[in-house]
C-alpha cells in the first residue's frame, strides 16, 4: 500500500508580511491622502499662486529699485570723464566720492585703455572698494602682466557693444571674497575730428541683500525661492552649498526632470508663468504624510513583533558566532517559511566561516609577501636614480638636484644626469604613461636606452630619435613617455636642448621674473617610429637656472578639486629662484604638498633644477 504524499504549500514571509501591511497601508493612506486631494489641491493652488506672484512683483520692484541708482553714480562718472580730462588726485578722488554717496556700490574702478590715461604707462587703472571688515575705503591699482585688465569680459564686452553692461554674478577672491556683479560703462572722448574710446567706468556690487531678499520670500511658509543668472546658475538658493555651484539645468540633468529644464529656459527667456515642480532641494515634508507614516510604522511594529520573535533568537546565536563560537548550537525552527530555511543555514555558514578564516590567513600572508615585494620594486627603482647631491663636488662650474616623490609604492617619473666628457652635463626628466608597476618597467628601460645612447658628439634629438625607434619596438600594450633633455656645456654656458610632448622648462635668469622655455615640435616616446625632433640652444649667464618638472606638480590636487597650476610653480621660483638649486626644489614640494593638505597624491612628482655659476677657465 503506497501513501501519495503532496508538497506542503508554503506562504513565506514575505507574504504573511505583505499582506497584513498593505492591508493597513491601504486603510490610513486612502483617508489620509484622499480628503487631502479632493478637498484642499485645488484651493491651496490657487492660493499659492496668488501669493507667489505678489511676493514676486514686491522682490523685482526692490531689486529694480537698487540696480537703478547703483547704475546712475558710475553713468555720471563716465559722462564727466567723456567731456574732460582729470589729473591723477582729481580722478581718484570723484572715484572715492562715488563710493561715499551711494553706499549700495561695493567697489568702482576706472580702467584706461592702454597708454589713454598716461603715455609712460600700459596699465593704469585705479579701484576703490569697501574693507570686508571695517568697511573703509582701500585703493588698490589694477593690472600687471599676470592680469592684463583689458582682455577680460568686464572690460571687452561693454567696448565692443558701445554700451553698459551688467555682468555675470561672479564669486570675488580677491579683495571682497564676496558674490558679486560688476556694471561695466564705456567712455570715450573727441581725438581730433573723431571720439574715440578711453576706458571703462565699473561698479561692483555685493549680492548679499540680494540673497537677503530672496531669502525672505517663503509662500505659505513651506515653500522657498531661488533667483538665477543669464546662463541659469543659482545666485540664491535656501541651500547655500549650491549657489554659484550649481544651475537649475544640473539639478534638472541630475533628477532627468525634462519639466524643470524646461521651466529653466523659459526663465532665463523673462517669460512668467505658475508650474508645479517636483521638490528638488527642499527637505520639507507634508504634515499629513508624516503624520501617516508614523502611523503605518507603528502598525507595522505591532504585526511584524509576532512574526518576527524567531528571528530576534537567531539573532542570539548569530552575535554569539560573530564573536568567535563557532562550535555554538543553533536551535532548529520547525516552519516551512524563511525562518526556517534561514535556522538550517546557520549550521552550513559555520562549516564555511571556518574554512573562510583558514583562507584569510593564507591570503593575509600572501599580501604581506606582496607588499614587502613591493618595497623591494621601489627601493631597485630608486637605485637606478642619482641621489648624492652634489653628485660631482669638484665641477664648481654649476649645482644640479633632483627629487622623485612616487605616488604609489613605483612609479613611472624619471630624471637622470651624467658627465659626458669634462666640459659637458647630460641631463634629462620624463613622464611614462600609467602607474604602478608597468610604469615603472617602461621608465626603467627608457632611464637605460637614454644613458646608452647620449654621446659628447650626438645632439639630443638624435639621442630622442634612437630611444623613439627602441621604445616603438614590441611596444603592444602602447605605453609611451614624455621627456625633456639636454647638454650642458658648463665652460660657456650654452645649452643644447630638445624635447619629446614634455612640459615647459622654467628658466630663472638672475634678476628677472621666471619665464617658460620656447619649445620645439615633439611626439612623445613609444608609439610612433618616424617622429622627427629637433634640437634648439640658449645661453646661460652665470646665475641663471633651469627648472624641470612633471605635470605631478602643477596638476597636485587639493580637497576642492582644484589644480596646483602654474601660477603657484611661478610664484614660488619668484620667491626662491636667486637660491641654491636644493632650496629651490625642497620649497616647491613643501609648497605642494602645503596645497594639497590631506588629499592623497595622485601622480608622481618629479623636479630637476640646474644652476649655471661660472664658466670654467680654459686650460693654459
Amino acid at each position: 500500500m503506497s501513501i501519495a504524499r503532496h508538497p506542503v504549500k508554503r506562504r513565506g514571509l514575505a507574504f504573511k508580511l505583505s499582506l497584513m501591511i498593505l492591508t493597513g497601508t491601504a486603510v490610513i493612506f486612502t483617508a489620509a491622502f484622499g480628503y487631502n486631494y479632493i478637498y484642499s489641491r485645488n484651493q491651496i493652488l490657487k492660493n499659492v499662486e496668488t501669493n507667489a506672484q505678489n511676493l514676486t512683483l514686491a522682490a523685482v520692484n526692490r531689486i529694480e529699485t537698487v540696480l537703478r541708482g547703483v547704475e546712475k553714480d558710475p553713468s555720471y562718472l563716465a559722462h564727466a570723464l567723456s567731456e574732460k580730462k582729470f589729473d591723477h588726485q582729481t580722478l581718484l578722488g570723484r572715484v572715492e566720492a562715488l563710493l561715499n554717496t551711494n553706499p549700495d556700490i561695493f567697489g568702482s574702478a576706472v580702467a584706461f585703455d592702454p597708454y589713454a590715461f598716461d603715455p609712460e604707462s600700459l596699465y593704469f587703472a585705479p579701484y576703490y572698494y569697501r574693507d570686508g571688515i571695517s568697511l573703509k575705503l582701500k585703493l588698490i591699482y589694477l593690472g600687471n602682466k599676470l592680469y592684463q585688465y583689458f582682455f577680460w569680459d568686464w572690460y571687452q564686452i561693454p567696448k565692443e557693444l558701445e554700451r553698459a553692461v551688467w555682468s555675470e554674478p561672479y564669486f570675488d577672491e580677491g579683495a571682497g571674497n564676496i558674490i558679486m556683479s560688476t556694471y561695466s560703462i564705456p567712455f570715450s572722448r573727441i581725438n581730433g575730428k573723431k571720439r574715440v574710446f578711453t576706458g571703462i567706468v565699473t561698479a561692483d556690487i555685493s549680492l548679499d541683500w540680494l540673497v537677503d531678499i530672496v531669502s525672505r520670500l517663503s509662500p505659505y511658509g513651506s515653500g522657498y525661492a531661488f533667483l538665477i543668472s543669464q546662463s541659469g546658475v543659482f545666485v540664491t538658493h535656501p541651500d547655500r552649498e549650491a549657489i554659484m555651484r550649481e544651475s537649475i539645468f544640473s539639478v534638472a540633468e541630475a533628477a532627468n526632470d525634462r519639466e524643470l529644464r524646461e521651466t529653466g529656459r523659459a526663465m532665463i527667456r523673462g517669460e512668467t508663468g505658475f508650474v508645479a515642480l517636483k521638490k528638488h532641494f527642499s527637505g520639507q515634508k507634508a504634515i499629513i504624510g508624516t503624520a501617516g507614516f508614523g502611523i503605518l510604522f507603528l502598525v507595522i511594529v505591532l504585526i511584524s513583533g509576532t512574526i518576527t520573535r524567531p528571528l530576534r533568537t537567531l539573532a542570539g546565536k548569530a552575535a554569539e558566532i560573530a564573536r568567535g563560537n563557532l562550535d555554538i548550537e543553533v536551535t532548529e525552527v520547525k516552519s516551512n517559511d524563511e525562518i526556517g530555511e534561514l535556522s538550517r543555514s546557520f549550521d552550513n555558514m559555520k562549516v564555511a566561516l571556518k574554512e573562510y578564516i583558514a583562507n584569510l590567513a593564507e591570503t593575509t600572508a600572501a599580501k604581506e609577501r606582496y607588499e614587502s615585494e613591493l618595497k623591494i620594486a621601489r627601493t631597485i627603482q630608486m637605485s637606478f636614480l642619482p641621489k648624492n647631491f652634489p653628485p660631482f663636488p669638484e665641477n664648481v662650474e654649476f649645482d644640479i638636484y633632483a627629487t622623485l616623490d612616487s605616488a604609489k609604492e613605483v612609479g613611472g617619473d624619471l630624471y637622470d644626469f651624467f658627465l659626458l666628457d669634462e666640459d659637458h652635463l647630460f641631463f634629462s626628466i620624463g613622464d611614462v604613461s600609467g602607474k604602478g608597476v608597468p610604469a615603472a618597467l617602461f621608465m626603467a628601460a627608457t632611464k637605460t636606452l637614454m644613458k646608452g645612447t647620449a654621446g659628447r658628439d650626438m645632439a639630443p634629438s638624435e639621442v630622442l630619435s634612437r630611444v623613439n625607434r627602441e621604445l616603438c619596438l614590441g611596444n603592444d600594450s602602447m605605453m609611451f613617455v614624455t621627456v625633456f633633455c639636454g647638454i650642458l656645456n658648463f665652460r660657456t654656458g650654452e645649452v643644447l636642448y630638445s624635447n619629446a610632448g614634455h612640459n615647459p622648462p622654467l628658466i630663472l635668469r638672475a634678476g628677472q621674473p621666471p619665464e617658460w622655455l620656447t619649445l620645439p615640435d615633439g611626439f612623445f616616446l613609444g608609439t610612433m617610429e618616424d617622429s622627427v625632433y629637433e634640437t634648439r640652444q640658449i645661453l646661460l649667464a652665470p646665475g641663471d637656472m633651469l627648472l624641470l618638472y612633471t605635470d605631478g606638480v602643477t596638476e597636485a590636487m587639493n580637497g576642492d578639486k582644484f589644480f596646483y597650476e602654474e601660477r603657484r610653480l611661478i610664484r614660488v621660483t619668484e620667491d626662491h629662484g636667486h637660491e641654491p638649486p636644493e632650496n629651490l626644489v625642497r620649497e616647491i614640494l613643501r609648497s605642494v604638498r602645503d596645497f594639497a593638505g590631506s588629499e592623497p597624491q595622485s601622480d608622481d612628482i618629479t623636479m630637476l633644477a640646474l644652476s649655471f655659476r661660472r664658466r670654467a677657465e680654459n686650460p693654459s
